[in-house]
């Protein structure tokens, strides 16, 4: 895959739709709340951030996938809110891996989708560049452009979490496969966690080989199942 901008179509006016995968960004029916019910609940965050926020220490976020931004926005929206009784200078740190950056202009449209999160994309769009660093105090932004079958193994953090949000495994293996989940295995903090949208038996089964305890629960939507793991 080479580094270079999305390419999008629209679907009812409102979904972008990748032209490079033929698969769209989040669900038609509530790209928010899946984010919610996948990302958020699937690795416990509401109860992780009250944790980080009492005791005044970082959280780390790592995602494959950065797309629209809505799962950086839901993240941090519910940061912010865990924060909210505490005097902290603690700090989100959000890293994602992304092949094809979104045009700002199209991360506005798809966003408009969703005002429950517009505060947080209107502060963040207000300074965003396109990828690299980005300093909003309370959360800290990378996002490294080009194949992360190249880029994650040569990244020097560790995350508490992991969004595991590329495109579909059947329209997108290449960001499904065992060495790449290794990878993931490999830059994840002892007891961190992983949660993604498929239940495709050969992603469970590279993440259980890469070392993490794999569980199948109920997914959002119309999909039956996804996919929870924590590293052993």
């Amino acid at each position: 895959m080479a580094d270079q901008q999305a390419r999008l179509s629209w679907r009812d006016g409102s979904i972008p739709v990748s032209d490079q995968f033929d698969d769209p960004y989040f669900s038609i029916h509530d790209g928010l709340a899946e984010t919610g019910h996948v990302f958020l609940d699937g690795n416990d965050l509401a109860t992780r951030f009250a944790s980080a926020a009492e005791a005044g220490t970082d959280f780390h976020v790592a995602e494959l996938g950065f797309g629209t931004g809505l799962n950086l926005f839901a993240a941090w929206r519910a940061w912010e809110a865990a924060q909210a009784d505490y005097d902290t200078a603690a700090v989100l740190h959000f890293t994602s891996f992304e092949a094809f950056p979104m045009a700002t202009d199209d991360m506005a449209r798809a966003l408009e989708a969703f005002p429950e999160v517009a505060p947080w994309a209107a502060r963040f769009l207000a300074v965003w560049r396109g990828a690299g660093l980005c300093d909003l105090g309370n959360l800290r932004v990378n996002v490294i452009t080009g194949d992360a079958r190249m880029s994650l193994p040569e990244w020097t953090g560790a995350a508490d979490a992991w969004f595991l949000d590329g495109f579909s495994p059947a329209k997108n293996p290449e960001l499904w496969q065992d060495d790449l989940l290794a990878a993931v295995a490999g830059h994840t903090r002892a007891g961190g966690t992983a949660a993604t949208y498929t239940a495709a038996g050969f992603v469970r089964r590279g993440l259980e080989t890469a070392g993490f305890e794999v569980s199948r629960t109920p997914g959002f939507g119309r999909k039956r199942h996804m996919t929870k793991a924590r590293l052993r």
